[in-house]
This record gives C-alpha cells, structure tokens and sequence, in this order.
C-alpha cells in the first residue's frame, strides 16, 4: 500500500489536469503553459496565452527570457504524443520547474475550455483573477 501511495503522489507532484490548471490560472497563480507542438500546431489552436516552445528547441538560449520563479505547465495533443513529456524533461534538464499536462490540449477541449488560433473553440474562457 506505501508503494501505491508514493506512486499516486508523484503522480500529483508531476501532472496536472485540464480542471486543476484551468483553475490554478483564473486564480492567477504563477504559472507559465507551454505548448511544446511545432509552430504550425500551436497558430491552429493552443490554450490561451500559451507559449510556443516546442521541445525540439528547448535550450538555454531560447528559454533564456524564461523566469524560473514560474512552475511551467507544458502540454501537447494529448495522450497519443509525447512532445509534452520530452518539453517537460528538457524544461527539468535547465532547470525549471515543471508540471505536465494530462491529456494534453484534447483534453482541455473535453473538459470545455475556450482555445484560440485559426481553428480555435468556444468554451470556457479564462478571465485572470490578477
């Protein structure tokens, strides 16, 4: 049972969902979404304020600009791709700190919160509580 235990609290200390972000950003908490797709993905459609940053560019020159007193929460198309987890070990390897999103941008969808970019969708929109 301590095993299973630890293991859903990594789980919780690693991840987070669509709700909890959604939330953690409409109260204004200090986080940072970063859509780690390729550009073209992101102009489609990408959560609200999202930066582009897609993982096969991570390095310490183009997160310079990046403050690490933010907890980054980094997401891709959902569970079929893998750039959220390759974004969040490279975002770990230079040292921020990191959360990844479950179900990626899919899932915020389902959950019924608002996207935007050519292909953007209705939902839910966050308004900053700042």
């Amino acid at each position: 049972m301590k095993n299973q235990l630890s293991f859903y609290e990594s789980k919780l200390a690693y991840e987070l969902d669509a709700s909890d972000l959604f939330d953690a950003l409409k109260d204004g908490q200090a986080i940072i979404v970063i859509d780690a797709r390729t550009p073209n993905f992101y102009q489609t459609e990408h959560i609200p304020n999202a930066i582009n940053l897609p993982h096969r560019t991570m390095s310490e020159s183009t997160t310079a600009e990046l403050d690490k007193q933010f907890l980054y929460v980094v997401y891709c198309d959902g569970v079929g791709c893998n750039a959220s987890t390759k974004g969040a070990c490279n975002l770990l390897e230079l040292g921020f700190e990191v959360k990844e999103l479950i179900g990626g941008i899919a899932w915020w969808k389902q959950e019924g919160f608002e996207t935007i970019g050519t292909q953007g969708s209705v939902g839910t929109p966050i308004f900053c509580g700042c």
